[in-house]
């Protein structure tokens, strides 16, 4: 499989500070591909480089099968990029706003209004095609900008965050239409996100801190590294819990305030053996699989959650040091 997006040593600094920190990645043609990791940990910044908004301050990056220094212009006719932000004119209609990009892109006006009309489709705006943008909701701003994105056919459609600020049921039926696309488009979706659920529909991560490429891999087997469940159990006693589970079963566990905790595998096969020996009352018992914040942890030694930053999104990276 030929890979969409190739870095090699991709670098960004700002001074001291280094943003981006020598990064080898490869993105099959055709995936949806995470950047998963917290706030201000680059995944903008990359984002940035790669769209050609931001130049690299060392290594070399490829999209599309071009150099974003060497060929920038090639790279930008051959991507889509939906920031972060809302950049959708608000004053003109949602069909204004797509013949607006199509006339940047020099989109004959015929092919125009074809590509217009099956963009709306896709993102099932054809109704309001014809009302302001600033009578839309946030969930149908985005699918607009979805829209506006792919007006060009692009072979590589970056998200930045794409569903921030949105409610859960608006998120799903994104994410919906993200996978309706690919399969019926057959582009390449690179996204940034730190919300563990929306992580779950890539085919493949990427786990990135501080600036550092972590670990890649498929959702599953980025789990599986992981290899244990989390057993949570109660009793009238969880002190006592904790040193027969040491003495009798060899775990470590921790008496934590919602109970002990202990990872082991096949959590589920060894709940009954725990409530047969234990010798103790056991009030509940809860098991759960690895989480990619599970992941994050191993490989980090914090959650996602806890290394959360201020906000260091592309819009301010681009104005911190964009060209």
């Amino acid at each position: 499989m030929t890979a969409a997006i190739q870095t090699s040593g991709l670098r960004k600094h700002y001074g001291a500070a280094e943003a981006v920190a020598g990064l080898d990645l490869t993105v099959p043609t055709g995936t949806v591909f995470g950047f998963l990791g917290p706030n201000g940990a680059g995944k903008s910044t990359t984002i940035g480089m790669l769209c050609t908004l931001l130049r690299p301050t060392g290594g070399t990056a490829e999209v599309a099968g071009h150099d974003v220094v060497r060929e920038p212009d090639a790279v930008r006719r051959r991507i889509g990029l939906i920031f972060q932000e809302s950049t959708v004119d608000v004053d003109l209609t949602a069909a204004e706003n797509l013949r607006f990009q199509a006339e940047l892109f020099g989109m004959p006006r015929r092919v125009a209004r074809a590509a217009i009309t099956g963009a709306l489709a896709l993102v099932e705006l054809t109704d309001r095609a014809d009302e302001e943008v600033r009578t839309f909701s946030g969930g149908m701003r985005r699918r607009l900008e979805i829209a506006r994105g792919l007006l060009h056919t692009p072979r590589v459609l970056f998200l930045d965050e794409p569903t921030t600020g949105l409610d859960p049921q608006t998120r799903v039926a994104i994410w919906a239409h993200l996978h309706r696309l690919r399969a019926e488009r057959d582009i390449t979706v690179f996204l940034t996100t730190h919300h563990l659920e929306e992580a779950e529909h890539c085919d493949r991560l990427a786990i990135l801190d501080s600036g550092r490429l972590v670990v890649t891999g498929t959702p599953a087997e980025l789990k599986a590294t992981i290899g244990a469940d989390l057993v949570v159990v109660r009793t009238g006693d969880d002190h006592e819990t904790v040193r027969i589970l040491r003495d009798r079963f060899g775990l470590t566990a921790t008496a934590e305030p919602d109970g002990v905790h202990l990872r082991v595998t096949d959590g589920a096969g060894f709940v009954p053996r725990l409530c047969a020996e234990v010798g103790l009352p056991v009030r509940s018992v809860a098991v759960t699989p690895p989480t990619l914040d599970d992941v994050f942890l191993h490989y980090t030694g914090r959650t996602i959650r806890e290394s959360a930053e201020n906000p260091a999104d592309l819009t301010a990276a681009v104005r911190r040091g964009g060209r």
